[in-house]
Parts: C-alpha cells; structure tokens; sequence
C-alpha cells in the first residue's frame, strides 16, 4: 500500500480565512493536535509577514517533535532569512517556497518572462538549501501553466535541489481529468523526477477540490496539501479529512492511504472550528453534525437491519463516539474526569477543576448533559485567547408589544468593571448595543448564525458572528444553554479578536504584497 504524506496548510493558509486570526497560543493547541492526529507535515505560518509570525512559528517549533515543521516564503532572500530565523529550533525544519509559472501570473503579477521565473526560482532553492536539507517548491497556478513549461520548471526545481515539487490548483480552475493528466505528463517526462516527492496543493473555488486531489494521487503524487474543515482563501482548501477517508475507504481502488491517526479527525475539526470561529456545516461531509444523522424511513429501516446499507464509514473510525453515557447534576468529579479521558481530553489539575465547576453549572441547567455537550464545554474551556473583556452578568427583557432592553457588566483585562444598558430591535440586538457601549469598540456585524450543539428544548445553542471594523474582520463562538447568553459570548469573542489584531498591526506587523 503506497504511502501518501499529508501536508497540513491549516495555520497559514487557513489562517488566511476572512475573520481568522489565531493567536500564538491557539497555533500551539492546533499544532500539538496535528502532530496527535498524525500529519506528517506542518506548515505553521508566512515567517515574513511580521515579527510577531516569526515569533508563533518559533514558539511552535519548539513543541513539535514528530512532524516535519515548515514555513512558506516567497523567493526572496529576506523571506528565506525569515524562516532561518523561526525555523531554528525545529526539530525536522523544512522551507517552503513559491512563485507563480502560469501566463497570467507572470505577465500581470511578476513582470517576468519564462527565462526570468526560472532564474529567480532556482536562485530562492539554491539559497535555501545553504540553511535546509528539505526545501519544497511550490510552482503557484501550476493548472493554468503551459505544460512544456511547467515540465521545464519541475526539472529546474529538482535540479537545483528541491526535495519536494508541489504543483497547486491554485484557483480551483481545473477538472479533474486534465488535472490527474497533468501528473501523468509530469511523471511520465520530466527527467530525474523519482528523485523527489511530487506534491498538489487544490482550491475550491469550483468545488473540485478533492476530487482533483484524488485525480492527482491516482497518478502518481506522493503528498496532497489541505487544511482541517477545508478553510482557506476565497471557497478554501482541500479538506484534509475528505481526502484521508476517501483513500481509507477506497483503497482497493487508489491503492494508497494516509497514515494519519484517523480517531483524532473530529476532535481536530472541532478544535479548529472553535479557535478560529468557523462553523462547519451540519451536510459537511466526514465531520458535519447529520453525517452520521438518518432521517428518511427507508435509512433508518436499512440502518437497523444492517449498519452498511447507509454507512460506508462509522462515526468510530473519525472519533465521533455514538456513546450514549449521559452525565448529570449528581455526576461526580471522577465520573465526569473518566468521560474526558474517554472523549480524548487529557487535563492538568487546575484545567481540570475549571472544566468541572462549568460542567456542574451545564449540568444544574441541563437534565442529561451527552458527549456532545461534553465537547462542547471543552471547546469554550481550553486553548482560550487572552481576553480584553469578559462577560460577568447578563440581564434580558423581553416584550412582545415594546422593546427589548439588556443591561451587562463586563470585567476588562486590567480588573476594571464597565456596567451599560442597550435598547434594540430584538433580544440580541439589545444586546449588542450594551455591549459596544461597555467595550466602546464599534464594529458591523456581518453574519450571525446559531444551532443547537444536542437535541431536546435544553439543548445547548452554538452561535457564531463575524464582526468587521475597518478592514479588519474576525469571527466569534459562544455555546449556551440560552441562545442569548450564547450570542453575547460570541460578539465578545469576535471583539477580543479585533482587539488582538489591533495589538498585532501596532506591533509593526509587514504587509505582504
């Protein structure tokens, strides 16, 4: 069974997700869950884009010691330099670099000619290999790239001394057929190719992103680029999870499959979820909330008589335990200490009490509190942001004939306790308004959205909102047993994130053209 590698691109090209901003803390939580979950390689941000990335990068290298760590650079000597320097205590470092191949790249972007982008690709590998035994090349826009070119490109690259030739999707252009015959061209020509690992890199922008991955393993690549949940640029990236069980399930057709610790894969998807403040939808498929969920009559007639009539996979194999071991308000400290360690959570001491004393207020609103309930407090207890404000009390008034009001009183970083009131449309809305007259920060809400976490009228309410100021974006989380109280925790979520990327531009973050 061949070997496929697994780049994951979830802390730099899914960072790069309108609204997402991870803190250097939430990188480590990520990362140390990546490496559990089996990823082979780690690209864990753009060292050039601030001294703040060079700084998470670094923070992160020193935590990761089982996967290959990586940072992307452009072919620039100051960008390579930059990753030297967040690289240097990796213990597998790898440098990442890129430059676009396609017409339209280099006539509208570069200013290059093909001579050009040949010269200034293998100068970038050439240096990096000074300070790298591995160095990927990444040839962006490769699917929009004439093929004798791209063929040229791929020899240089191996030539001046690539380990790894990644040749992307960049925008989700291609279909799968051209793209699987891209590889087959690549393999089959280009001189001196069994000496490196061919590498894809897709988009989703047309919605083939997987399928064009699989194309390419189909012939011949030995790593496919993705992130957890598919975030990323513009419609994001291949979704790591998809094409991992895809090759798990159907490798008497591909003959190939990962070897990623495939239990990890929801616990993962929901991590990544809850630090970055996308959602994933509940028809995602894999890690989406009704992928295991049966509706229809004839499902669920099928389902009881033979699990395999409806289910190609069970929700075992990704770690979405079907369990129904119920906790409640007379569960005792070990009861509920037992259930995380059996969901997959491993807690010092002081998170432990922390994680307890919340569950024992879930559980004092709740009558049965289940796994997913379980998940989702775990989700609001570790890997926190720091936090500018914090919600202390919440009280709602509510008419049908009159407006709603909200008072709420909010603890800053420095101790401080801001009490307002708000008027509005509308609970939430009335809210809202109290909570930017006490944090003071003005922001447009863009998107707000809620569900239930469980089933049932105590079920727990999720709600998610993205917040704009200026051009800055950032999403928000907040899960409650009151939708309300849930959508006040997720405005002040996205608020904290605003705030700490107001704090990261102060610090002389470098925009990167």
């Amino acid at each position: 069974m061949r070997k496929i590698y697994v780049f994951d691109t979830t802390l730099r090209d899914g960072e790069q997700s309108p609204g997402v901003s991870l803190t250097m803390e939430e990188k480590i939580e990520i990362a140390l869950q990546l490496e559990r979950l089996g990823i082979d390689r780690i690209e864990a941000g753009f060292a050039a884009t601030s001294p703040g990335e060079i700084e998470s990068i670094r923070a992160v290298s020193k935590r990761i010691k089982d996967a290959t760590l990586l940072s992307l650079a452009r072919c620039h000597t100051k960008d390579i330099d930059a990753v030297v320097e967040a690289l240097k205590f990796a213990a597998d470092p790898c440098l990442h670099v890129v430059l676009a191949t396609s017409p339209i790249h280099r006539e509208h972007k570069l200013r290059m000619d093909k001579a050009k982008v040949l010269e200034t690709a293998e100068a970038a590998i050439r240096y990096g290999r000074k300070f790298f035994d591995k160095v990927e090349f990444s040839a962006e826009d490769a699917s929009r790239t004439e093929i004798d070119f791209l063929c040229e490109v791929t020899a240089m690259a191996i030539r001046a001394g690539a380990t790894v030739v990644n040749l992307p999707d960049t925008v989700g252009f291609a279909t799968p057929d051209e793209f699987g015959r891209m590889f087959k061209t690549i393999k089959e020509t280009v001189p001196g190719i069994e000496k490196i690992q061919l590498s894809t890199h897709c988009h989703d922008d047309l919605g083939m992103a997987t399928a064009n991955t699989l194309a390419a393993i189909a012939n011949g690549v030995d790593q496919f680029e993705g992130t957890i949940n598919g975030i990323g640029e513009r419609a994001g990236n291949t979704c790591i999870e998809e094409v991992a069980l895809a090759l798990e399930t159907r490798n008497d057709f591909y003959g190939a499959k990962t070897t990623m610790n495939l239990s990890e894969l929801y616990r993962t998807s929901r991590m990544v979820s809850k630090l970055t403040g996308m959602s994933v939808p509940g028809n995602k498929a894999i890690v989406g909330a009704n992928a295991f969920a049966h509706e229809s009559g004839i499902h669920q007639d099928g389902m009881l008589k033979h699990r395999g009539t409806y289910e190609i996979i069970t929700p075992e194999t990704i770690g979405a335990s079907s369990s129904k071991l119920v906790l409640g308000k007379h569960s005792g400290r070990h009861a509920f200490k037992e259930k995380l360690v059996d969901l997959g959570y491993t807690l010092d001491e002081e998170q432990l009490n922390i994680a307890f004393a919340k569950f024992k207020n879930l559980a004092d609103r709740k009558k049965n509190v289940l796994a997913e309930d379980i998940r989702a407090l775990m989700d609001e207890n570790i890997a926190e942001a720091p936090r500018q404000f914090t919600l202390d009390n919440l009280e709602v008034s509510f008419g049908s004939q009159s407006q709603s009001t909200a008072t709420v009183r909010i603890v800053k970083q420095a101790g401080d306790i801001v009490n307002e009131s708000g008027v509005g449309n509308g609970q939430v809305d009335a809210v809202y308004q109290a909570l930017e007259k006490a944090t003071g920060i003005q922001a447009e809400l863009e998107d707000y959205t809620i569900h239930s976490v469980t089933q049932g009228t105590d079920a727990q309410g999720e709600v998610h909102v993205v917040l704009k100021q200026g051009e800055l974006t950032a999403s928000g989380r907040g899960v409650s047993t009151d939708i309300v109280e849930a959508s006040a925790k997720a405005y002040l979520d996205a608020i904290n994130r605003l705030v700490s990327r107001r704090v990261q531009e102060r610090k002389g973050n470098i925009v990167i053209d």
